[in-house]
């Protein structure tokens, strides 16, 4: 394979994840950004909202139909909720001539993640059902760190898993609202969706297990914790437990297990998920889990770039910053 840098379009990069997203583009020893879209932001220049970006490159805001013209071998769609189909439909309009070159599109959104037509990038779950597709929808926030705490015990699952989580505001986006208020949110942990949720939804599909799914947002900006309890059916001991987490994360640079329960504190600006406490009831019959990660970054931006190296045939981990 040539070092030629494989260039990445960015669909909606105003907020928190996009800004992130730049960051690590920017600094991928075989990724450039090709553009970055943005209305709000529209002409202006990337290095006065990302500190850590040098170029010339300039927030753009390319109508659907051109996206396709703008010849990106990737794009990544960091909308809000129901607003990648647009998007989508304007590259298949152009996949109609032979002459085009379909790039790699990963939505962020949650919009395709319920479509078997979508790879589902979860990559320490996932991995190996990844055969080279073109449209690939990364996992929810909440989402992964459900998935990874709750996997490992799949086959002895008995009852729903119930999982209690905590989020930053920041995962509230950048769009005012009640959950991302700093007033309303100093001194108090916010219920919200405590039903339904999309991250519930999402992980029951996955894991095929019923999930029930209770977030809250906290007064810190980055960074989420998801207590789970688990019901089994069959008694099992912590050493058992412990082992079938090391066995399942074993090789995962992105996963870490630890014997006591992690901290959301620890976690805010790393790349990995953290899983620990493993808590088991007398009988051995219920288990409780602890898994944080920061939402911004596995719950996001790293995962889109994980899952950007894989469909480039890359490292999976080329140009994720080390935790340690």
């Amino acid at each position: 394979m040539s070092a030629s840098k494989f260039r990445v379009g960015i669909v909606g990069a105003r907020g928190y994840v996009g800004a992130e997203l730049i960051r690590l583009i920017a600094a991928h020893p075989r990724l450039e950004l090709a553009y970055v879209g943005s209305r709000e932001l529209d002409g202006q220049r990337l290095d006065a909202h990302i500190e850590t970006y040098r170029g010339d490159l300039r927030y753009t805001s390319p109508s659907n139909e051109v996206l396709p013209t703008l010849g990106a071998d990737a794009v990544v769609l960091a909308l809000p909720n129901g607003k990648a189909a647009a998007c989508v439909a304007a590259f298949d309009a152009a996949a109609a001539d032979p002459a085009f070159a379909q790039p790699v599109l990963i939505d962020l959104s949650a919009d395709y993640r319920f479509d078997d037509d979508w790879y589902y990038g979860l990559p320490e779950l996932t991995r190996a059902a990844y055969r080279g597709q073109r449209r690939i929808s990364n996992p929810g926030c909440y989402a992964t760190a459900m998935q990874l705490a709750v996997a490992p015990m799949r086959d002895l699952l008995s009852g729903p898993v119930q999982c209690f989580g905590v989020s930053g505001y920041s995962g509230a986006g950048t769009s005012p609202s009640d959950k991302n208020d700093p007033d309303k949110l100093r001194d108090n942990l916010m219920p919200y969706a405590l039903t339904g949720h999309v991250h519930e939804r999402e992980v029951t599909r996955h894991l095929c297990h019923t999930i029930e799914f209770m977030p809250h947002v906290a007064p810190h900006f980055r960074g989420l914790t998801i207590t789970a309890n688990l019901h089994l059916s069959a008694p099992t001991t912590r050493e058992a437990v412990l082992a079938r987490y090391r066995d399942a994360y074993a090789g995962e640079a992105l996963v870490r297990v630890l014997d006591e329960a992690p901290w959301v504190s620890r976690i805010a600006g790393r790349h990995h998920v953290e899983i620990g406490g493993f808590a088991l009831s007398e009988d051995g019959r219920r288990l409780v889990v602890v898994a944080t990660e920061d939402n911004l970054l596995k719950g996001a931006a790293t995962q889109a770039l994980q899952n950007l190296n894989l469909a480039f045939g890359l490292d999976e981990f080329t140009g994720i910053p080390s935790n340690d």
